[in-house]
């Protein structure tokens, strides 16, 4: 007989890649100033937000940050919750506004 938990909730993790390299489907990208970035600036672990919120799970939440542009799809939502502003949303070569 398997024991019931009934503790278990809903928790899910975006995997990188699940429909491929989708980097090129941006406009725009991200980029980081990492004189303006808390963690980098404390050389410690604060704030994270970018990563929290990042929806393709593409921001390491390392000091310092990195994004891996190979999946970046470009949505701004990093740049939007960054409390600093360290991260810019820029055109991409080849792309107009």
């Amino acid at each position: 007989m398997t024991k019931k938990d009934d503790n278990i909730s809903a928790m899910c993790r975006p995997a990188i890649g699940e429909a491929g390299k989708t980097g090129d489907w941006r406009d725009k990208r991200p980029t980081i100033d990492h004189n303006k970035c808390i963690p980098f600036i404390k050389k410690k672990p604060a704030c994270f937000l970018c990563w929290l919120y990042c929806p393709d799970g593409v921001i390491t939440a390392t000091i310092p940050i990195s994004i891996d542009l190979d999946y970046c799809k470009g949505c701004g939502i990093c740049a939007e919750e960054c409390p600093a502003k360290a991260i810019a949303m820029i055109n991409e070569e080849g792309k107009d506004d």
